[in-house]
């Protein structure tokens, strides 16, 4: 989430936590109700994208090289980036660093709850 809103220069992106109610409501919409709840999902244009294909449609939209990443990534089988992205999601404070912690202003004002 961090990573995005700070990639995220146009603040295109809104993020709700899944366990919340406006991610609950969402879901309950596209059909996804008690659905994923450890991974990213992406709701765009009134489509739901869930793992690497919510997270390579984010940087899609993100600014160079991340937009060119992400093109570049679509090319990959999806089963193979899948597998990547719940490595990353498993290891993400051992490869970023601790990224938790209390939101600044700037994240809770792109907080949807």
């Amino acid at each position: 989430m961090r990573f995005i809103a700070r990639h995220d220069r146009k603040g295109r992106y809104r993020f709700a936590p899944l366990q919340g109610p406006t991610a609950r409501r969402l879901l309950a919409e596209h059909g996804l109700a008690g659905g994923p709840m450890d991974t990213m999902v992406l709701v765009e244009d009134g489509r739901v994208h869930v793992r690497s294909d919510a997270a390579l449609r984010i940087g899609r939209g993100l600014r160079w090289p991340w937009s060119w990443l992400a093109a570049l990534g679509f090319l990959v089988p999806r089963p193979l980036r899948d597998a990547a992205y719940r490595w990353v999601a498993r290891n993400r404070h051992r490869l970023a660093g601790d990224a938790c912690g209390v939101p600044t202003p700037e994240m809770r004002a792109r907080m949807l709850e």
